[in-house]
């Protein structure tokens, strides 16, 4: 029972955590993105039939499943409240409950390790999680103001203020944390501005529609109309969270020296894919904008492409290091000189700065088995997974994580000859 209480037990709770927010999410995004299109697809139906008699501003016919459905919106609300009426709410709740509960599995228990990175700010662990806390809270007071303002009434003038925003908390981020932990924080922010417009703007707007039908009044558009914005906000949002929840997959991203301006770019080629769909579903096919985001796309994978290793100088430099626990000292290798550079000597440097990890038995505080799956115990372990670790060590730098474990540009450029020579 004491594993369940460890490392061990903390595996399973992100397993199960991060599987509730895959599920929770999925059901918001989808909600979401139907509503968005249902309001983009709906059309008015004829003056003085008995549907625009009834008050409803647009309808439209579907087929899905082997039925036909019917769908109506109404200006602001039919004359009587209906009996069973459905909320969707609780998707978006539970998606961001999830969500900052996965913060705190991966990241606020263990920010030595996947929040601090020393080379960019020398931070306490309680001094990241602060920082990271911050930027959920202010992110969220930011926006909400910015939307109450006379911006409010400029759509396209507030979307490019927002993202301003967004990419401004992107940089501050990438030089406060570690590139993942930046990233994951910009993704956590723009979740809880969405998750705070369905908590603090939509469903009070839409209660506020309900109780006065109660009363027997006629309720106010106004709370429909500040709902659609905040809605229509949370749509363009979504493509750049999904992002940002798979960017840990892809260290080519959140490594680079400008982790900050990559997102940026990243986030902006997902909204004009976004925005192209948004005015399909509304009649309008208008090329330009998935052209646009692709190009985009291009151009960065261009841009943050490693460049080709330049060679280094021939030098012994033999160097003693230590496994990061302590336990035991192992040479980093019996000669560092590039050209010189063999299995042996790399699976030295494994075992030296990356199997506190990678091991089938991790000693790293933290991690019950390897991430991912890649054990380096062995040498034969280390040549099967030769082209992660030239990716994570030698071109994207960053692993082993914040480099706990000190491995040294002489140790990165030898195992980079090794893998380039064959991995012999």
């Amino acid at each position: 029972m004491e594993t369940l209480f460890g490392p061990y037990g903390v595996e399973w709770l992100n397993l199960l955590v991060r599987w509730l927010h895959l599920i929770t999410g999925i059901a918001w995004i989808g909600a979401s993105f139907y509503f968005v299109w249902l309001d983009n697809s709906i059309r008015p139906p004829k003056p003085g039939s008995p549907l625009a008699k009834k008050g409803v501003m647009g309808e439209l016919w579907a087929v899905h499943g082997g039925g036909f459905y019917n769908p109506q919106k109404y200006l602001v609300a039919p004359d009587e409240l209906p009996e069973d009426l459905h909320w969707f709410k609780w998707e978006a709740y539970a998606t961001w409950i999830s969500g900052f509960a996965m913060l705190f599995i991966v990241y606020y228990f263990n920010a030595s390790a996947m929040m601090i990175d020393k080379s960019v700010a020398d931070l306490t662990s309680l001094q990241a999680v602060g920082v990271g806390l911050g930027t959920l809270a202010g992110g969220w007071l930011v926006y909400d103001a910015l939307c109450k303002t006379k911006l409010g009434e400029k759509p396209a003038v507030l979307g490019v203020v927002l993202f301003v925003l967004i990419v401004a908390a992107a940089y501050l981020l990438t030089h406060t944390l570690s590139g993942r932990a930046a990233y994951i924080h910009v993704g956590a922010m723009i979740g809880t501005m969405m998750v705070g417009n369905v908590l603090f703007v939509i469903i009070p707007g839409q209660r506020k529609l309900v109780e006065a039908m109660e009363r027997g009044e006629s309720p106010d558009p106004i709370y429909g109309k500040r709902a659609k914005v905040r809605s229509v906000h949370n749509n363009y949002f979504t493509l750049p969270v999904l992002l940002i929840m798979i960017s840990n997959h892809y260290a080519m991203t959140y490594s680079h020296a400008y982790s900050w301006l990559v997102l940026a770019a990243i986030m902006a080629a997902g909204v004009l894919i976004r925005h192209f769909f948004n005015l399909r579903h509304a009649g309008k096919v208008s090329p330009a904008y998935p052209i646009a985001g692709v190009i985009l796309l291009a151009a960065v994978a261009i841009a943050i492409a490693p460049a080709p290793r330049k060679a280094v100088a021939a030098q012994a430099a033999v160097a003693p290091a230590a496994v990061a626990d302590g336990h035991a000292a192992h040479s980093a290798a019996a000669a560092t000189v590039p050209n010189q550079a063999t299995l042996t000597s790399v699976h030295q440097v494994m075992a030296a700065r990356c199997a506190s990890c990678h091991s089938a038995a991790p000693t790293q505080a933290g991690f019950a088995s390897a991430p991912g799956g890649v054990m380096l115990d062995t040498p034969e372990q280390v040549k099967q997974h030769a082209a992660k670790i030239y990716q994570r060590a030698v071109q994207n730098k960053d692993m082993p994580l914040a480099n706990m474990t000190h491995m040294t540009d002489a140790e990165r450029a030898m195992v980079g000859t090794w893998f380039e020579a064959g991995v012999n």
